[in-house]
């Protein structure tokens, strides 16, 4: 008997997890793309009547949500416009899952927390976000959970990788310009590379697999799993260490974040606690810094 190849719907294309994502879930499926910046299927995600054609025209046996309004600051103006790229379509792939028995997997944010603490988030702390952003990111969860879809999120945080707007490139591209620059030093949280969250997606994915080719969330549907690389840092940690590992010459000065205001609120500390991915799935993601060592590595 041949196995099925199943359809993976991917919303995302060239964000930097979903670019990931496209090579990662390869080996499970036939991975199809909508959304916008080349997709295969074209797709303005404020239109939810296109979305629910596009889904029961191509029937997936698994979506995969990496699309989300990520402009932090600019959410603050434009809360409309985060609010329903962030929660309302993330309902909505809910309702579509739960009623073509299609699982959901979808990416969340350390946004959701306070930041106030020094001890990592587990996923049942108390959310309680302080901006746009991540209040919108917490009603997209909270719309997937009680849609009765098969469904599970992972939050993840700090994702940078070798393509699209990230802080990686960004301090790379300061270094080059600028001969001196300040950095955040008293927000703390745990530097993602892209590559490790679409790899420890698919892992977790091939584990899901039924005999007929579907996918299934099991006793785990409805959950939230951490997602993000191990240890702690700063951003100014994490420009410290991108610097050191490139060739320019550049003053690098500790900022307090009075120093640095922003129009969005960010977490002081957002470490998240990965041990339940590690206890359920067996995946744990190196400490930042050998993660940071590998993109840059492939960097050359």
């Amino acid at each position: 008997m041949t196995r099925e190849k199943p359809r993976i719907l991917l919303f995302g294309h060239n964000g930097q997890v979903a670019w990931e994502l496209r090579r990662s879930l390869a080996t499970l499926g036939e991975v199809v793309t909508a959304g916008v910046d080349g997709a295969q299927h074209p797709l303005d995600l404020r239109d939810a009547a296109a979305l629910d054609r596009l889904v029961h025209e191509l029937r997936p046996r698994l979506m995969v949500n990496a699309a989300a309004y990520t402009a932090v600051d600019q959410a603050e103006s434009e809360p409309e416009l985060a609010w329903r790229l962030n929660a309302e379509v993330v309902g909505e792939l809910g309702r579509l899952g739960a009623a073509l028995d299609c699982p959901v997997l979808h990416y969340s944010t350390d946004y959701v927390f306070s930041g106030e603490g020094d001890v990592p988030w587990k996923e049942n702390d108390e959310p309680d976000p302080r901006s746009v952003y991540g209040k919108s990111k917490l009603a997209g969860e909270q719309a997937l959970l009680s849609s009765r879809a098969d469904c599970l999120i992972l939050r993840t945080a700090w994702v940078y990788g070798g393509r699209g707007r990230n802080f990686l490139l960004t301090m790379q591209r300061l270094f080059r310009e600028r001969d001196s620059l300040g950095v955040v030093a008293d927000q703390y949280g745990a530097p993602t590379w892209s590559r490790m969250i679409a790899e420890a997606s698919a892992q977790l994915l091939a584990q899901c697999r039924l005999d007929d080719g579907g996918f299934s969330f099991g006793e785990h549907r409805e959950e939230i799993f951490h997602l993000s690389s191990e240890g702690q840092a700063s951003w100014y940690d994490f420009a410290r260490t991108i610097l050191e590992a490139g060739e320019e010459d550049c003053d690098l000065r500790p900022l307090t974040t009075a120093e640095y205001p922003t129009a969005a609120a960010r977490p002081a500390y957002s470490v998240l606690n990965n041990n339940r991915l590690w206890q359920v799935w067996g995946i744990r993601l190196p400490d930042w810094r050998e993660a940071l060592a590998l993109c840059l590595e492939e960097q050359g």
